[in-house]
């Protein structure tokens, strides 16, 4: 990738002031490329947030959307942690409401609450056991038999575990607006154009999406099944930041966006709200910074530490 003076520039200038910070730089898998160029690690948002923690960093800049830096938060306490743009959300996470939480589990009573990872700190306080799209089977298995579960906020993964684990979850309707606008029609023609292309999906993809998918896994486990598969072609189908990890870290393979009916990859525009000019502009002024209530912080850390447990 070729990049502007102004960029070069930018990353020095982001490079010098997390010296003089001491902070450490994270970015999601679906930042653009020359801010995950900058950072000192890259990935998931759980995997990040534990990343810090073994750093002796006393400033967390993390560049992905609002939830994410919630949970390096929570198990970062004694960090500050700052963001390039406060008001990069998260559909998904926006789709749970705390408060509509509160009053289902009042009406409930007895239901073991299961939430993936992309909620707010408010909605993990009230979880009895997070997951990850890489751990979800695992740990809806975990969970006795004779339980019922509510499985909160993505409805899509949640109907994915179900078709891996074979038990019926209560779902709560909420989705990643990016993976639903991956449609059957615009992979089908892409296909016809790599024939010998993987395909391989996120889980928070249609049912109908991930049927025609050769892997459904999570965006960690992208990297491992492309570096290990014979085939020299996958199309991800999953927000396109992703390919600029796997274009770096699985050389010598080609990696083409999956597409919806309207565009030839698919962007979130939260994701996208951080740039480089905000990230200089954090480091300086180290605000916006993350607060949490000492309270939700501690309870939102046990469903964590619950999932951590398993193994």
């Amino acid at each position: 990738m070729n990049m502007s003076s102004d960029t070069v520039e930018l990353q020095r200038r982001v490079r010098e002031l997390k010296e003089r910070r001491n902070a450490v730089i994270l970015a999601h898998n679906y930042q653009v490329p020359e801010i995950q160029d900058v950072a000192d690690y890259v990935g998931d948002s759980l995997g990040l947030s534990f990343k810090a923690k073994e750093t002796r960093a006393d400033v967390i800049l993390f560049c992905g959307v609002h939830f994410m830096a919630e949970t390096a938060k929570i198990v970062n306490p004694a960090k500050r942690v700052i963001v390039p743009d406060l008001e990069a959300g998260c559909s998904l996470a926006d789709s749970c409401d705390a408060n509509a939480l509160t009053k289902w589990r009042a009406e409930h009573p007895g239901v073991v609450v299961v939430a993936y990872i992309n909620c707010t700190a408010a909605v993990k306080a009230q979880t009895d056991i997070i997951c990850t799209s890489g751990n979800a089977v695992k740990v809806v298995n975990s969970v006795p038999r004779d339980k019922q579960i509510l499985f909160c906020p993505d409805e899509n993964l949640g109907q994915w575990v179900m078709e891996q684990t074979g038990r019926k979850l209560i779902l709560w309707p909420g989705v990643c607006h990016v993976h639903v606008k991956f449609t059957a029609e615009s992979l089908a023609k892409l296909r016809t154009k790599h024939l010998s292309a993987k395909v391989v999906a996120h889980p928070e993809c249609l049912p109908i999406v991930r049927s025609m998918a050769d892997e459904v896994c999570s965006t960690e486990k992208m990297i491992a099944y492309c570096k290990t598969s014979p085939s020299k072609a996958f199309i991800i189908v999953t927000e396109s930041g992703m390919l600029h990890r796997l274009r770096k870290e699985v050389p010598g393979k080609e990696f083409i966006a999956g597409p919806t009916n309207t565009c030839s990859c698919n962007e979130c525009e939260y994701m996208k709200r951080n740039t480089l000019e905000k990230c200089v502009a954090v480091l300086e002024n180290l605000s916006p910074e993350i607060t949490l209530d000492e309270d939700i912080r501690r309870r939102a850390l046990v469903p964590i530490e619950r999932m951590l447990a398993l193994g």
